[in-house]
């Protein structure tokens, strides 16, 4: 018997947070024969799910798999684990990981599915978790692609990738998540993939910016083809794979989030349409919304690895600095002509 299993053979998960998306996955773990405990900070929320089968806050109609338990304590979450799943929000990422370090096995298989980055220091989550962790950063596995978690809890086709620079580790992710609901592919381009992830989400809420002033189906087409442009660039000068944004990590996850209300960040850039402040809006949401924040690391990073990128800079401009969405618009239209292929980086 391995640390991993328990008397009885059972593979032990650990998923850590309670939200929409963590709760989703972790039901997918638990399809797939696992024994779950799934970690949150609020007790009524374990409490809850524990009795009623139920997350209702984040997926309040999907009833969850016998198989998933809910729990406060972490190192109760972590014991046995030969699989930790992170899908803290990116602010929260630090913190919940040094939270976990103590109570991981050595041979614990470390995978995350957060789409963001660190605001402050701009670093991507694998780098965030091998720092908190003490793992080296080529062993961190990152799973992407688009999936909402309301229909993967219902068991609904979805595809997805998960990325690692060692092979081994994204085969073994690749097993634990895969079934005929959930298809798994890998990639080796772990840059690439939580780049994707990660500046979709800005395109998302100028999808809903977008959508919610009415200016139709042209310039959402036109948003969502330069937006994987600048997708494009940034990760090519971070050293990603160009080849990752045309697959599942990128024009995937890049179409399903910007063309759903599913999405929290189309649904927040809508919002904003109407003139509603910032503030107004994710209080309103109630749940985080990654784009905000990785609008401020885009703008950072755009200038850091000097890459245009002026939908998100003008996202930066409207969330940030007051400018209208209008007055955006008609900034990006009235640009200085250029072609459009131009190199990545």
């Amino acid at each position: 018997m391995t640390i991993n299993e328990s008397s009885s053979g059972v593979r032990k998960a650990a998923v850590l947070v309670a939200g929409s998306w963590g709760t989703a996955l972790a039901s997918v773990l638990a399809s797939n024969g696992y024994k779950v405990s799934l970690w949150t900070r609020n007790e009524e929320q374990a409490k809850e799910i524990n009795a009623t089968r139920r997350n209702a806050k984040y997926l309040s109609d999907a009833e969850l798999p016998a198989g998933l338990k809910a729990t406060t304590d972490m190192e109760t979450a972590l014991a046995g684990a030969e699989l930790a799943l992170f899908v803290a929000p990116s602010g929260a990422m630090r913190q919940v990981a040094g939270q976990a370090s103590p109570y991981l096995g050595k041979d614990t298989l470390i995978v995350h599915a957060t789409k963001g980055f660190e605001t402050d220091t701009l670093k991507r989550m694998s780098s965030v978790l091998a720092e908190e962790l003490g793992r080296p950063q080529s062993s961190i596995v990152v799973l992407s692609g688009p999936s909402h978690a309301e229909e993967v809890i219902r068991k609904q086709p979805t595809t997805v990738v998960v990325a690692s620079e060692e092979t081994d580790k994204a085969e073994r992710a690749q097993d634990a998540f895969m079934n005929n609901a959930f298809r798994v592919y890998t990639n080796s381009d772990v840059v690439g993939v939580e780049v994707a992830g990660a500046i979709k989400n800005i395109i998302a809420l100028g999808a809903g910016l977008s959508d919610g002033l009415r200016f139709g189906d042209n310039a959402k087409a036109a948003l969502l083809t330069r937006g994987l442009a600048e997708i494009g660039r940034l990760g090519a000068a971070m050293g990603a794979n160009p080849l990752t944004f045309a697959g599942l990590a990128g024009v995937g996850d890049l179409v399903v989030t910007c063309t759903s209300t599913h999405s929290r960040n189309w649904r927040a850039g809508s919002m904003l349409a109407d003139g509603s402040p910032l503030e107004d809006v994710l209080q309103r949401m109630g749940m985080v919304v990654e784009g905000v924040r990785t609008t401020r690391a885009a703008y950072e990073l755009s200038k850091q690895y000097h890459v245009e990128m002026p939908i998100s800079t003008q996202l930066y401009a409207v969330l940030f600095q007051g400018k209208s969405p209008e007055d955006a618009v008609g900034e990006l239209m009235g640009r200085l002509k250029t072609h459009e292929i131009e190199p990545l980086a």
